[in-house]
């Protein structure tokens, strides 16, 4: 048989189009940064979650304003987050109370990166959680506060009260030091922002017309049940890039194999809140109220984005159940007190939050139950403090409430102009 030499030419150009193979470390890189680019747009997603359920929420007179003050306060998140908010978040904090106040960087075009993902996709994923806070306030004080005053708090919460605590735990602070425990931010995300709205909400004060002299209440039905359960759903998508994406790796198969558990938890307790909601709410108003079993969800998926990972499933169902339950029976709570929450943030946030942080040594043996109530009473007297200060001096200075005339016409014509339906006589 003959036998046929390769000319040196050919073999040179086989293999110098043969595909050049990532390393594993490239691999990792390129997987951890788009868990977070995936998570960070599934956590924008729920921007427009947020939005749709306030909308729905209040009377169909206020539903361009609090359109507005989504997209706003999305928007100013995003600038502050990246003006102070991420250094002082997450650079040179070393055990310490914050980090440095300066604008973030990251390399330029072109430049590759360095550790085990790309700068921009940690600061966008990390961002969407800052925006997320603030959206918290929105719904908590809808329909009587100024939409500059509400902005002005934005800029200051996204941009200096979350980065400041979240520094603590997420930037390696005094509070991750002490092994304080919250894997996606039952405390650090929505625990603040559920304390950042209760504040706002006192100062503020009720809706005109919610409480009679004698402590009877007014319902104030909200305008849409449809774009409220909407917003929940888009709320509960985007939780999984939330909750999924904190594990904050995905190129091995043990990390893509513990986000997979995660969907799943994060799933089952939400559904064990809208469960426990409906059965609860049927036992004690022999109706089924839907804004119960929307913030039924949420409060599920709040109790469980403080551990999603360790649970059992069953325990992950009992976790957002409890969730649930804690909602119906704050709401009235909250009633007492004229604390007047338009869409049950502080239940869902504030109140589940908290339940979802104390849990978690019960499924996480490297978390103690005194730590857990360090960091909640930690963040909690720092937050409500320090957004009770700044709401008060806002109130002093440029007001905060509109004119109970303009409260009465609604404030798309008062604040924004655009009516959301012009065609409707208002409520």
């Amino acid at each position: 048989m003959a036998v046929f030499a390769v000319p040196a030419f050919a073999q040179e150009a086989a293999e110098a189009a043969a595909p050049e193979f990532a390393s594993a470390a490239e691999t990792a890189f390129i997987f951890n940064t788009l868990l977070f680019l995936i998570g960070g747009f599934l956590v924008m997603f729920m921007a427009a979650g947020f939005a749709m359920l306030e909308a729905g929420m209040v009377r169909s007179k206020n539903v361009s304003m609090q359109c507005l003050k989504n997209i706003a306060l999305y928007s100013i998140a995003g600038i502050m987050f990246w003006v102070v908010g991420y250094s002082l978040m997450y650079t040179n904090v070393n055990g310490g109370y914050f980090g440095t106040p300066l604008p973030y960087s990251w390399p330029d075009a072109g430049v590759a990166n360095e550790g085990d993902y790309s700068v921009a996709s940690d600061w966008f994923f990390q961002m969407v959680f800052c925006a997320a806070t603030a959206s918290i306030v929105s719904g908590t004080m809808a329909e009587r506060v100024k939409l500059w005053p509400f902005l002005i708090f934005t800029a200051i919460l996204t941009g200096i009260l979350y980065p400041i605590s979240g520094s603590w735990q997420w930037g390696g602070g005094w509070l991750s030091e002490a092994g304080f425990s919250d894997f996606a931010g039952s405390t650090i995300v929505h625990s603040v922002g559920g304390w950042a709205a209760l504040a706002g909400a006192i100062i503020l004060g009720a809706r005109k017309g919610k409480y009679t002299a004698d402590g009877k209440v007014n319902p104030i039905p909200g305008s849409s049940m449809p774009l409220a359960t909407l917003g929940t759903f888009i709320l509960w998508l985007g939780w999984f890039g939330f909750n999924g994406a904190s594990q904050l790796a995905m190129g091995t198969n043990g990390d893509v194999s513990d986000i997979s558990r995660i969907f799943a938890n994060t799933n089952l307790a939400a559904a064990g809140g809208v469960v426990a909601a409906i059965i609860l709410t049927q036992i004690l108003y022999k109706k089924i109220d839907v804004t119960m079993a929307l913030n039924g969800a949420l409060a599920g998926l709040v109790s469980i984005t403080a551990e999603p990972l360790m649970p059992s499933p069953l325990a992950a169902i009992i976790i957002g159940a409890v969730g649930g339950v804690i909602v119906v029976l704050a709401v009235p709570m909250l009633d007492k007190f004229k604390i007047d929450d338009v869409v049950g943030a502080i239940p869902v946030h504030l109140l589940a939050g908290i339940w979802g942080t104390l849990v978690v040594p019960v499924t996480n043996p490297g978390a103690s139950f005194g730590t857990q109530i360090l960091g909640i009473v930690a963040f909690g007297v720092f937050t409500f403090v320090l957004s009770g200060i700044i709401w008060f001096i806002l109130k002093m200075t440029i007001g905060i409430r509109p004119s109970e005339e303009d409260e009465m016409n609604g404030l798309d014509m008062s604040e924004v102009g655009v009516e959301a339906y012009p065609e409707f006589t208002k409520a």
